[in-house]
């Protein structure tokens, strides 16, 4: 049946409340507006972001929403004035857009003209990030699709949409990692993992796996650390056990939990007069970070890094590239894949640490 033009009714699953489960819902679809796309989606990740705004923690959290932020799929239909893309493209939706004329950004859970085109019983959904992948179909700004390699498996790439991304390019963008450098990365998930692969893609020399579960050790290992630690096998603070290991500090330090205690304790590991950290997690609501000035004037650098310092619509397709020609590990980060009707089930994964990268398949 032809659907371009007509209003989907399609399966979502919708988050009507802060701290509630999600409710697998048939919703309605509205056809694209001018500059935006329609997609079917073909796969999602679940990363903690979705997690972190469905549990309420989330100041910008809006209410009812359809989550889910890096996915993937195919170009259904596109609204009027859309060159770039047609109908059968493969596509991965962004949530931070690039179109090189303004500086719109996704709060606010709306489309770039202020309406928002799902609804279900009635009820207008706000949207998320942008995206909204936990949906089988969704609508999305022009400006935030990146066409992908036709060829690439939309499974593994939904990735790129934001955990891998945003870990690599923390190293080799950010951080700027050197050649010969001493590295650390704080927590072990897919962020940290993705951070590893960056650091030894930039030719780090060590490469040190901080993590309270030693479950992860060996996987961090297969990704390029070069020595791992466990907090809890030391009686001093993991920052001066660091230091200890490496004669005075490491050179880069990366955040990859989202604790404020943990960016303070990656910062007071890097080396003096040189060493820079980078903040990837995201904190819980109003939590605030702390360390002693000293710290910062004795030439410490502090950074945070959004989307890993890659311009989205230009940069996921090298990506795609870079996975198709085996330079980039993304079929490893996958541990689970599951139905779409099983979405509950992956966020326990996740919660219980049982997983790298849940993907659901529609």
């Amino acid at each position: 049946m032809e659907t371009a033009g007509r209003v989907i009714r399609c399966r979502a699953a919708v988050a009507w409340k802060a701290g509630e489960p999600l409710v697998m819902e048939e919703v309605e679809l509205a056809p694209p507006k001018g500059g935006e796309v329609r997609l079917k989606v073909v796969a999602t990740g679940i990363c903690h972001t979705d997690s972190y705004t469905l549990s309420g923690s989330d100041p910008e959290g809006v209410f009812p929403v359809v989550l889910g932020h890096e996915g993937a799929g195919i170009v259904e239909s596109v609204g009027e004035g859309v060159t770039k893309f047609q109908p059968g493209d493969k596509v991965i939706p962004l949530y931070i857009p690039q179109c090189g004329e303004c500086n719109h950004s996704h709060g606010r859970g709306l489309m770039p003209d202020g309406t928002t085109r799902f609804s279900c019983k009635g009820k207008s959904l706000f949207q998320f990030m942008g995206c909204s992948t936990f949906s089988e179909y969704t609508v999305v700004a022009e400006i935030s699709l990146a066409k992908v390699d036709h060829r690439a498996p939309l499974d593994k790439v939904c990735l790129l949409g934001c955990g891998i991304t945003t870990g690599y390019g923390a190293a080799v963008n950010t951080a700027k990692v050197e050649a010969g450098s001493t590295c650390a990365v704080f927590g072990l998930g897919a962020l940290g993992l993705a951070a590893i692969m960056g650091c030894k893609a930039a030719g780090a020399a060590r490469i040190i796996g901080v993590d309270l579960n030693p479950d992860k050790f060996q996987t961090a290992r297969e990704f390029g650390a070069t020595d791992v630690v466990n907090p809890k096998d030391h009686s001093k603070p993991i920052q001066e056990v660091l230091v200890e290991m490496t004669d005075g500090g490491v050179d880069y330090s990366f955040e990859c939990v989202g604790n404020v205690a943990i960016m303070r304790a990656a910062l007071e590991a890097c080396h003096k007069g040189w060493g820079t950290s980078i903040i990837i997690g995201v904190a819980a609501a109003g939590q605030e970070i702390s360390t002693r000035p000293f710290q910062l004037v004795t030439g410490r650098t502090w950074k945070g890094t959004a989307f890993g310092g890659y311009k989205s619509v230009e940069s996921v397709p090298k990506l795609v590239e870079e996975y198709m020609n085996k330079k980039l590990k993304v079929d490893e980060f996958v541990t689970h894949t599951l139905p779409f009707e099983n979405i509950t089930d992956g966020f326990d994964l996740m919660h219980a640490g049982k997983c790298i990268r849940v993907v659901l398949q529609f």
